[in-house]
C-alpha cells in the first residue's frame, strides 16, 4: 500500500493544506466568511476536487503552547470530518479568543460553518 493510500484517514495529505501566502491572500480577497462562537472561517472555491485548509491562530491566544494547542485541534477536527465537508473550498480556519472550545466544538462549528459558507458561494 502506497503512502498516500495509507494516510487517508491517519493524517491529512500536503495537497489538503494551504501552504503559500498568495493562497491565504487569495481567501481573504474573497470576503466570504462565517462564523460562530468558536470559529471564523474565511472561503474561497478551488479549481480543486479537494478541500483545502489552512490555519491563522494570533498571539492573542497566549504564548506558543496555548497557540500550538490550539492549531492541533483544529488540524484533527478538519482531518475528522474532511470527508463531510464541501468539496472544492480553500478555508482558512480562526479561532476564536477565549471561547474555550475543544475538539468537539471545533467539529461541529467547521461543519456547520462550512455547508452554510458553501451555500452563499454556489448562490
Amino acid at each position: 500500500m502506497s503512502h498516500a493510500e495509507n494516510s487517508t484517514d491517519l493524517s491529512l495529505p500536503k495537497e489538503c493544506r494551504l501552504r503559500k501566502s498568495d493562497d491565504f491572500q487569495r481567501v481573504y480577497e474573497r470576503k466570504q466568511r462565517a462564523s460562530d462562537d468558536h470559529l471564523l472561517i474565511f472561503a474561497a472555491r478551488n479549481s480543486l476536487d479537494i478541500t483545502r485548509r489552512g490555519l491563522s491562530v494570533s498571539k492573542k491566544h497566549g504564548n506558543a503552547v496555548h497557540r500550538n494547542r490550539k492549531k492541533r485541534l483544529l488540524r484533527e477536527a478538519f482531518r475528522l470530518c474532511r470527508h463531510q465537508l464541501p468539496v472544492g473550498l480553500d478555508l482558512v480556519l480562526i479561532p476564536r479568543v477565549g471561547s474555550g472550545a475543544g475538539l468537539r466544538e471545533y467539529r461541529q462549528s467547521l461543519l456547520k460553518l462550512a455547508k452554510r459558507i458553501a451555500r452563499r458561494l454556489d448562490g
